[in-house]
């Protein structure tokens, strides 16, 4: 199984002067613009066979963008939500809740505190992950051929399905940051007499290269797309076109 976890477009919660708090909101325009193009790249170079999606409006309208470029039925599921917007029970917190008190402290720092006394604490949110994440092996990862599913989700999703695959403490010393609409591979190999999990590779942001535009919000990706876009390219394709 081909697991493709993928972080959503540009938010306005995302951006550094937003000051409506954690609210459930969509994309900006950038966000509208990096999702499109993850959509079509995502039509040009993956056999989808299942596409899961947070139930989270900037997760839900980024699939929206993937499905209409691939004919691909998403299937919402609370789980996949970010950390803090799910009760300790796991329940989604409804709009009208939010914005969500974080107390001043991102949950890795103080793993089993929970986020008031109906809310999640971050091994709590690592539960719910661990738990999608396992439905999914169970699901495709025992299948003939690679399957390939794929999850728009969230950054503090993809820390958490780091610390579940790579079997890591509550205390992690390592923020994990993945650009928006980055793409996160892993590789589920059940048979093999190695490790079962294999990561390919993490952020890979090759959509948002649009001719000479970028589409990202770290210039630093730019460079480091461009080089890897030209690995095992003939140095002749370029005196051609």
């Amino acid at each position: 199984m081909h697991l493709l976890l993928i972080r959503h477009g540009e938010s306005y919660v995302n951006l550094d002067d937003w000051t409506e708090g954690f609210v459930d909101v969509g994309l900006t325009p950038l966000g509208k613009r990096q999702a499109q193009s993850l959509g079509q790249w995502m039509a040009n170079n993956i056999h989808i066979d299942a596409l899961y999606t947070s139930t989270m409006a900037r997760a839900l309208e980024t699939t929206a963008y993937l499905s209409a470029a691939t004919g691909i039925t998403a299937f919402p599921d609370n789980r996949l939500r970010e950390y803090g917007n799910c009760y300790g029970d796991g329940a989604p917190v409804p709009a009208d809740m939010m914005p969500v008190d974080y107390h001043g402290y991102w949950g890795t720092a103080e793993p089993y505190r929970r986020l008031g006394p109906e809310g999640e604490s971050w091994m709590l949110f690592r539960v719910r992950v661990a738990a999608f994440i396992e439905d999914m092996v169970s699901l495709y990862g025992n299948s003939t051929y690679g399957r390939s599913v794929v999850v728009v989700c969230h950054g503090g999703v993809i820390d958490a399905a780091f610390d579940h695959v790579f079997n890591v403490g509550p205390h992690r010393r390592v923020e994990i940051w993945t650009h928006n609409t980055g793409i996160v591979h892993w590789e589920y190999c059940p048979d093999s007499n190695r490790e079962a999990w294999r990561l390919h590779s993490h952020g890979l942001v090759h959509h948002l290269m649009s001719g000479d535009e970028w589409l990202g919000a770290a210039p630093m990706l730019r460079g480091a797309s461009q080089q890897s876009m030209l690995v095992g390219r003939n140095p002749t394709e370029d005196a051609d076109s």
